[in-house]
């Protein structure tokens, strides 16, 4: 388009100003959209429109262009400088959102793309609203040097400020590299694509000049590698479209801020639906394993719920799901893997799901079956203490309705650690298949009775015999029940009434912690 000319009547000028707003509406250039398109990437407006309501989208700043000069910059000066930012609505409810162009400067941030995210970053903090941001940069503008880097650190700010405040996702549809890939580590959700989505700090030709490893940048940071290796991606998904419906989804969970309850809805699934099932789907037996998804699904309403990390530290489950149409968050060890065990990653995993609830008014339900912590020189050396005391901390430090539900082992400190009546859980419930002890009856009576086992002619058969002894006196079902440590033993096909009865009567629950700047959880 001309640059504007000045005068003219109102008329001239408005039609002046459509022009341009449909010149904005196109991007930079039919071949720069094909060339998105031939990546099997969507343009930034294409996703918008996937994550939005129909039309419900308000742009601000679209006419915003840098002001940078040298190298070039000052002959290409295109509106948006490479990232549209507004609000909109999903199911109905406000949305902040913005998203990276990658067919303007390859999305890279400069100081007027940065002042335009951090307008619509505040503009979701005080409206206390949802931030999605849909992530395809190239990092940081190198043209325009340190304000670009000062760009990004009014992000990081930001994302903090607003951490346990409002919901902010990521959503990762392209490179993110450098600096950059901070601001989604801050956030409390982060989404990647197979294939054209990564994250790293330093790129595959950075890493093999220093190191002299050579991996392709998939390899490197995608989105399999994320999601079930380093644990920074929570969900994957095969292309975009499923992936922001899933975004939609999430939101449908969630509060809009910390000063309200999560949304809820009329349940088509009755809340004293009985769940027969259940009393066949756990084994007696604590050595033979089950899927614990098959018990969440029988407990929450139509068998839906949404698992967070589900590729990462498989031995723990973090799901929200809703239990008589109000949103709950289900930690629940899995014993399909490793047993159930709690290690550095299931801890880390847990903890954070622990805390975000906790911000977000979102009541918790834990489901034990837990042998202990996983023993190991590995496990020790790389601070299982500390990392196990992360999700300790999360427990005690949470203030929403808290429900443990023992179905089977809950042996030693993990017992303890996952959330147990110790540690301020509100309501403790146990099947009749609850084992709740310091360590299993084999180890037990080991160390209590070596001696005798030792000096009998039959050791094996004395050792049978004391663990029968230390079974029956310390791990009956009702031993935890008999000291108020779990406050009833339940039939496990009435699971889903008693935690829909108990969920609705801590529904007004409040409870503040002590006047502190903040704790100092260990790290």
């Amino acid at each position: 388009m001309n640059a504007p000319q000045a005068g003219g009547s109102t008329r001239t000028r408005l039609a002046e100003l459509l022009d341009l707003r449909e010149e904005v509406m196109r991007g930079p250039s039919e071949k720069a959209t094909q060339a998105q398109h031939a990546k099997g990437k969507l343009t930034a407006r294409e996703r918008i429109d996937l994550l939005l309501d129909e039309g419900s989208f308000h742009e601000v700043e679209p006419l915003r262009r840098h002001r940078a000069t040298g190298f070039g910059l000052e002959s290409r000066r295109p509106h948006t400088d490479g990232v549209i930012v507004g609000w909109g609505t999903v199911h109905g409810r406000t949305v902040f959102t913005y998203a990276h162009d990658f067919r303007i400067f390859g999305g890279a941030l400069g100081e007027a793309h940065a002042q335009k995210i951090h307008k619509i970053m505040d503009m979701a903090l005080a409206a206390g609203a949802p931030l999605v941001s849909l992530n395809d940069g190239a990092g940081a503008r190198i043209q325009e040097g340190v304000t670009a880097l000062a760009g990004y650190g009014g992000i990081f700010q930001r994302n903090t400020r607003a951490s346990g405040v409002i919901p902010q996702i990521s959503v990762m549809l392209g490179p993110c590299a450098g600096g950059a890939a901070y601001s989604p580590a801050l956030t409390d959700f982060v989404f990647m694509v197979r294939e054209t989505s990564q994250m790293f700090i330093t790129g595959p030709d950075v890493v093999q000049a220093v190191t002299g490893e050579k991996i392709s940048q998939n390899g490197l940071g995608g989105a399999d590698v994320h999601s079930s290796v380093s644990g920074v991606s929570h969900f994957v998904y095969d292309d975009e479209e499923t992936c922001l419906e899933e975004v939609r989804y999430l939101l449908s969970l969630l509060p809009p801020n910390n000063r309200e309850l999560p949304p809820s809805r009329p349940a088509g699934d009755p809340p004293d639906r009985r769940c027969d099932v259940l009393r066949d789907l756990v084994p007696a037996d604590g050595n033979r394993p089950y899927d614990m998804r098959q018990v969440i699904e029988e407990i929450v309403d139509d068998g839906e719920f949404m698992e967070v990390h589900e590729r990462w530290a498989t031995n723990v489950i973090c799901a929200l799901a809703r239990i008589d149409g109000h949103v709950v968050g289900l930690v629940a060890n899995q014993p399909q893997s490793l047993a159930g065990v709690l290690d550095i990653h299931a801890s880390e995993k847990a903890a954070r799901f622990v805390q975000l609830c906790d911000a977000f008014s979102i009541p918790l339900v834990t489901l034990l079956d837990v042998p202990g912590f996983l023993p190991g020189v590995d496990q020790e050396h790389d601070g299982i203490i500390r990392h196990g005391a992360k999700l300790l901390y999360a427990y005690c430090n949470a203030t929403v309705p808290r429900i443990q539900l023992i179905l089977r082992k809950a042996y030693g400190g993990a017992y303890i650690v996952m959330d147990s009546r110790s540690i301020g859980a509100d309501l403790s419930y146990a099947w009749p298949t609850n084992e709740i002890a310091v360590m299993g009856a084999e180890g037990a009576a080991n160390v209590i009775f070596r001696r005798e086992i030792a000096a009998a002619d039959d050791p094996e058969a004395e050792r049978a015999q004391k663990i029968k002894e230390y079974r029956s006196e310390l791990m009956h079902p009702y031993y935890a029940a008999e000291r108020g440590l779990v406050d009833d033993v339940i039939d496990p096909a009435e699971t889903r009434e008693v935690l829909a009865a108990a969920l609705g009567v801590l529904r007004a629950k409040h409870a503040d912690l002590p006047a502190r700047k903040h704790g100092n959880p260990p790290m």
